[in-house]
This record gives structure tokens, C-alpha cells and sequence, in this order.
């Protein structure tokens, strides 16, 4: 569904992503690993159109996304949920979410994916009067997720989507994705918590210094992750 294939992304002179490769097929939920700073939200953002990469190629469902604008790339089905969420603070929720379904020409539809959202995110229908900036860190997330499922994309893109929440927020967040991988959309997930992410995913990428260092099948790595990742984390 997706194919990255050994981009190049700079910032400025300086070299950021360093001929990386991955790919998602359909159905599947991936995880992007790797310590801070290693270019996992880089390539997130080169993916989406908000950064060009000098060399490689990039395809989504066998077309070439490399040189397309952001809108493009969400015409084609695929969202971004960003780190910074990118709420509209001074918007109702059930306003936030209806500008995710901008691009939906039937009333129906929309009705039908915001009936989705309230399903999976409860509060967000329990608070849906409420200005997007009152919400707590972890209600903001959800509305974020919720605002990228009103599009009805076929690939969604998560960056870090459980940093800085609370222990209880954080294993709804992974439920929620994982029931959103479940129910056909198919999921390239970046996250800091590799023991969520690898609890989530049915494979993985490990990301250092812009390289791609190991991947593999989510099942195989060894129960003790402390150790597994060590190597990579440092």
C-alpha cells in the first residue's frame, strides 16, 4: 500500500533521513521505532508532502506521492495525525471534527463517520459543545484522532500519540488504534513507547541516525524488550 524506498531528507545543509526504506501493506499496523531525534517524524512528514526528499521514491497504492502537496495526498486517502495534534483551539469539538470531513461531498457519509468517532471516543460526543482548547491533553489526542477518521482515510499516520498522557489514557489510546487497524484502516504508527507499539503492531522498523538498523515481525521479538531495544535506544 505504501513503499518507501531509500529517501534522502534534509534540513537546510544538514541531512536528517539517510536513505531509509519501509513499507506497509495493506491491512497491516507498523510501528516506526527509535529513540528522540533519530528522523521517525521526518519521514512521517516527508510521507505526507510536508517535506521533500532530494533522492528516493515514495508510492502510495502504486503511485508515486514524492513531488504531490499535502492535499493531494489526503485527496488519495491518507491522513497524518501530527505530534502537536494541530487543533483548532478556538473551535467547538463537533466543529473540529466536521473540518475533517471537508473533502466528504455526502451529508450521509459524514453523519456515518461522525457516528464512528462518538463511538470509539465517548467523551468527544459527551463534550462535543465544548471548545477543542478546554479539553484535557488526552481528550485533545482524541480529537485529533477523531478529526483524521472523519476524512475515512485508508491510511492513517500516527505521530507519538501517546506522549505525555497518563497511564489510563495511553492504553485507550492503543485500544482505539488498534479497533481503527481492525476495522480496515491500515495504520503507520511513530511512537517513543515501544512496548505499546510492539503490543499494537503486526511489524516494525527501528530508525537510528536515519537509517533503517532492523525490522521485523512484531511476534518475534523476544519477550524481554528492555534488552532487545537497548542496543537501539542508546
Amino acid at each position: 500500500m505504501l513503499s518507501v524506498e531509500n529517501i534522502e531528507v534534509y534540513y537546510g545543509k544538514v541531512q536528517v533521513i539517510k536513505g531509509a526504506s519501509l513499507k506497509v501493506d495493506r491491512g497491516q499496523l507498523v510501528a516506526l521505532l527509535g529513540a528522540n531525534g533519530t528522523g521517525k517524524t521526518t519521514i512521517l512528514n516527508t510521507i505526507s508532502g510536508f517535506l521533500a526528499c532530494r533522492k528516493g521514491i515514495i508510492k502510495y497504492q502504486d503511485k508515486r506521492i514524492d513531488q504531490s502537496r499535502p492535499d493531494e495526498i489526503v485527496k488519495m486517502g491518507m491522513v497524518q495525525v501530527s505530534q502537536d495534534r494541530d487543533l483548532f483551539p478556538g473551535l467547538s469539538v463537533l466543529d473540529n471534527l466536521k473540518l475533517g470531513a471537508v473533502l466528504q461531498k455526502d451529508s450521509k457519509a459524514v453523519t456515518k463517520s461522525l457516528q464512528r468517532v462518538f463511538e470509539y471516543f465517548t467523551r468527544l460526543e459527551e463534550r462535543q459543545k465544548q471548545l477543542a482548547q478546554s479539553l484535557s491533553g488526552g481528550e485533545q489526542q482524541m480529537l485529533a484522532i477523531g478529526r483524521a477518521l472523519m476524512a475515512n482515510p485508508e491510511l492513517m499516520l500516527l505521530d507519538e500519540p501517546t506522549t505525555g498522557l497518563a497511564p489510563i489514557i495511553v492504553d485507550t489510546i492503543a485500544k482505539i488504534t488498534k479497533t481503527i487497524q481492525k476495522a480496515g484502516t491500515t495504520v503507520l504508527l511513530v511512537e517513543q513507547n515501544a512496548p505499546v507499539a510492539i503490543s499494537l503492531a503486526d511489524y516494525y522498523y527501528i530508525l537510528r541516525d536515519g537509517w533503517v538498523v532492523k525490522q521485523g515481525s512484531a511476534d518475534s521479538i523476544p519477550q524481554d524488550l528492555k534488552s532487545f531495544f537497548r542496543e537501539y535506544y542508546i
